[in-house]
């Protein structure tokens, strides 16, 4: 239900069929799928409908028991399962993104999301190994891109990850990295 252009200032809800229509666009969709879109195929629905329609169902599937709830990841809102079912899927698809990437791959793909923008040269230097495949095998599974070029000598590219990295891992953004310090704390 659109807003009209009087009623700014009270309060809004969706209403049980814009509800179905966002869970439906959502269910279908393979990607996190921007409000603004959203909007677009609801008929240019505010966000804030759009957002109290994503509260509306998470609490009916909470109210429900489902294993699943509508989260905001990489920029856009999708369906996730809840973590208590991990080790099923795990098991399901019989191995995770972690047990694919080797372990090479996983300490480059954390330095680049902890530090980026970053240079290979800084990426080996940390490693201390050449990772010029790696950093291959990342690109090709979208996992990073180049993000720019160093104001230096030779103009090497600069490494970043990219919105796949954040679906892959479940982040809104990269604030929700794990903090370093847990890290070192934790051992």
């Amino acid at each position: 239900m659109p807003e009209t252009p009087g009623n700014a200032d009270q309060p809004v809800k969706a209403d049980d069929h814009l509800c179905r229509q966002v869970e439906a666009a959502l269910m279908a969709s393979d990607r996190p799928l921007p409000s603004a879109k959203l909007s677009e195929l609801l008929g240019q629905v505010s966000g804030k409908v759009i957002a109290d329609a994503v509260a509306q169902l998470n609490a009916a599937y909470e109210k429900t028991g489902r294993s699943f709830r509508v989260e905001q990841v990489a920029g856009g809102w999708q369906v996730m399962t809840l973590a208590d079912y991990d080790d099923l899927l795990a098991s399901m698809h019989k191995a995770s993104l972690q047990s694919r990437l080797s372990p090479a791959a996983m300490e480059t793909l954390a330095i680049i999301a902890y530090k980026q923008s970053i240079l290979r040269a800084d990426i080996e230097a940390i490693r201390g190994v050449a990772c010029g495949e790696v950093l291959r095998s990342l690109m090709d599974r979208h996992l990073i891109k180049i993000v720019g070029r160093a104001e230096e000598l030779g103009r090497p590219m600069l490494y970043g990850t990219t919105k796949t990295f954040l679906e892959v891992f479940g982040l809104a953004s990269l604030k929700d990295l794990p903090k370093l310090e847990d890290f070192a704390a934790g051992g």
